[in-house]
């Protein structure tokens, strides 16, 4: 007999109480019910059951195989969910919000290769720096950056969002010299007004973390907004790294303060917290944590 269904009349019989209610249940006759509780027996060698004409009770060896064969037929169970949901071809709408800057820069250049994959998936992408809410605005997934927030929502932690500060050649050949952090404090500063950002930047140097209150005479809601104003020489910015790079590269933006680091900001892919995941959603949660994971991912 095979002993996962052995196991199943087993666990079915202890729930119902008798051999007659688990064969009624399980659509079999009670002699094939006790002949597969005995069958268990011989093979673990020990007895399940004590019976009696009319009831049987449990013995302390039944008692924990019948907790553990719980388990088990529910981790079976889970299993083969799984492998039937990987069966179901993803197909529907997938409503995703995202950061302006790594909507542009990273998102919406690796989506043709989530869409090719999956032709029946169609994406509506929203790029917004305003806090959204995943529930009451009916979006599948959300991009996040920064701690979190006690939400009751699921997260997948993705890579740090790394920061970068720079400026461009003429504004530093025209400004005071800018070596430590304190330095800003003389300097025209950019200011993103969406995040801490706009008041404080961190640095971690050999003495530890230095925090600067940063003030400027341009603010702004858009990383690439900010980039153009630095580009034209009036003052120094910090932004994502996927965003400064090519202007350094270029030679057009310089890094500055370059024996400190700024501290990464956390960066996870938020989604309601459902049992069971559409099918939709889970490739999507897979193809995020591939293309934008750690090195090495439910929170």
């Amino acid at each position: 007999m095979d002993r996962l269904t052995s196991m199943t009349v087993y666990v079915k019989a202890v729930e119902l109480g008798s051999f007659t209610a688990a064969a009624n249940a399980l659509t079999m006759s009670p002699q094939l019910v006790g002949k597969h509780v005995s069958v268990l027996e011989q093979h673990l060698g020990v007895r399940l059951l004590n019976r009696t004409t009319r009831q049987h009770s449990l013995t302390e060896a039944g008692h924990h195989f019948y907790e553990r064969a719980k388990i088990i037929l529910a981790e079976v169970e889970a299993a083969e969910s799984f492998a039937e949901e990987a069966r179901i071809i993803p197909r529907g709408r997938l409503k995703i919000n995202a950061p302006v800057t790594f909507g542009i820069n990273a998102l919406t250049q690796k989506l043709p290769l989530f869409i090719n994959q999956y032709p029946e998936i169609t994406i509506e992408l929203t790029l917004t720096n305003r806090y959204v809410d995943l529930i009451d605005e009916g979006y599948d997934a959300v991009f996040r950056v920064g701690e979190l927030a006690d939400s009751g929502l699921m997260a997948r932690k993705l890579a740090p969002y790394t920061l970068m500060i720079c400026a461009s050649p003429s504004y530093l050949a025209s400004a005071s010299p800018l070596h430590v952090p304190e330095d800003l404090l003389h300097h025209e500063c950019l200011i993103f007004t969406h995040t801490s950002l706009r008041t404080t930047w961190t640095f971690e140097g050999r003495e530890g973390s230095i925090s600067i209150p940063v003030s400027g005479r341009l603010l702004l809601d858009s990383g690439e907004a900010l980039i153009s104003a630095a580009l034209a020489g009036f003052g120094v910015v910090m932004q994502p790294s996927e965003l400064v790079i090519p202007h350094i590269e270029a030679g057009r933006l310089n890094a500055v303060l370059p024996n400190y680091t700024i501290p990464p900001r956390p960066f996870h892919l938020m989604y309601a917290p459902d049992r069971r995941l559409t099918p939709k959603l889970r490739r999507f949660l897979a193809f995020a944590t591939e293309h934008f994971g750690q090195e090495t991912v439910d929170s």
